[in-house]
């Protein structure tokens, strides 16, 4: 059955359904609206659920570490300056291979301030060791959040949730959300096989000398591979369940002729594929849906782009100084494939810019240009700048 819900509220329903045991988070827009609605649930008797108030982020990443290791199941959001407060305990929630989600409502990080979306404060914890989902729409932030839950708890790993600010965490829909016999016939009830338990003391993040930390290390890389498998399992196994699949790494929509791809992340997947109604005289193309992050999806990625003779990868952040975040990692899995597409890389909608359906025939143009674009902001008002910034 279909509700009318704003994306974050239909997290928050989709989190109950998630039966989680503890929650803690600090307000901060635009996931504000999330953690509203789940401490009214709990207040309203809806969800058995233990709501921990804090007073920052770095204290609300802090509880749902302690709760998760302690066994419970455990939900934290955040967003921007958030993320960023709460880095150091995401470090530690990863490293310590603590299963948890996090639904992150993507948003510009300082500064110049700006409330408004992009990807920067995902990709700057990029490196933490969560694995990261993006979600093209609402219906799949709540179908992966669900994934998430299983995902985490299977892996032993966090799982972040990332869906763009105000795009979709303030957008209204027709949405379906899950039954609870469904959820949990797909969602076991939460067990962690190294929780801390006095009758069997261990412990967890201990100093580790260079003796060992190498291993450490490997061993938490090595999980984050072979996640990939549970990834793509849990997505078959919802399907079963809702009828709904989102390629389990990535997703590509376009004919099987096409001899070029633009690959995005997160909602402007939407927007072009309703560009490609609006512009159906441009050549054959497929669009490539990067579902995960990390693990990053190298054969995945190797597999869609075969056969293509360039691909634009379309990012929302940048690493200054150096550029393309998505496009640098599409370049090196591409690196040694026999006849690899030319890769072109762009930013777009830094900052909240609105990114309309008009953008898709000024991408085609790059497909023209004798050399790919190695990286540019798109979207740019280039007599904006001062003379030496241009």
């Amino acid at each position: 059955m279909l509700k009318a819900l704003e994306g974050s509220q239909a997290i928050a329903q989709t989190v109950a359904l998630c039966r989680p045991d503890v929650v803690s988070a600090y307000p901060i827009t635009p996931q504000t609206h999330i953690v509203e609605n789940i401490a009214k649930l709990i207040a309203d008797g809806r969800v058995n659920c233990e709501y921990v108030s804090v007073e920052s982020e770095f204290s609300a990443a802090s509880v749902v570490l302690g709760a998760a290791a302690a066994g419970a199941r455990a939900y934290t959001a955040s967003a921007s300056q958030g993320i960023l407060l709460m880095s150091e305990v995401l470090y530690n929630i990863a490293g310590m291979r603590i299963p948890m989600v996090l639904t992150c409502a993507n948003r510009a990080v300082s500064a110049p301030l700006s409330i408004w979306n992009d990807q920067q404060d995902s990709m700057a914890v990029r490196d933490a060791g969560w694995i990261q989902f993006y979600c093209a729409d609402n219906q799949e932030a709540i179908d992966t959040t669900i994934q998430a839950f299983r995902i985490a708890q299977e892996c032993e790993l966090p799982v972040m949730v990332c869906m763009d600010g105000f795009t979709l965490t303030h957008t209204m829909e027709a949405l379906s959300v899950p039954s609870q016999e469904e959820v949990d016939t797909f969602l076991p009830p939460f067990e962690f096989s190294r929780r801390l338990d006095p009758r069997a003391p261990i412990s967890m993040g201990t100093l580790v000398s260079p003796d060992f930390f190498p291993e450490a290390r490997h061993s938490h890389h090595a999980a984050l591979l072979h996640a990939t498998e549970t990834i793509i399992t849990a997505d078959q196994d919802w399907m079963k369940i809702c009828g709904r699949f989102y390629g389990g790494l990535l997703g590509v929509d376009g004919p099987d002729d096409a001899r070029v791809g633009i690959m995005v992340i997160g909602s402007i997947y939407g927007t072009l594929l309703e560009a490609r109604n609006e512009f159906p005289e441009l050549p054959p193309w497929s669009l490539i849906r990067l579902r995960v992050f990390r693990p990053f999806p190298i054969e995945a990625v190797r597999e869609v782009c075969c056969g293509l003779d360039d691909v634009i990868v379309v990012e929302r952040a940048l690493s200054p100084g150096s550029g393309g975040i998505i496009g640098a990692e599409v370049r090196a899995a591409l690196y040694g494939l026999e006849h690899a597409p030319r890769v072109h890389n762009v930013a777009v909608g830094l900052g909240g810019r609105d990114v309309s359906m008009q953008i898709l025939p000024r991408l085609f143009e790059l497909f023209e240009a004798p050399e790919p674009v190695q990286f540019k902001v798109f979207d740019l008002e280039i007599d904006r700048l001062e003379p030496e910034d241009q």
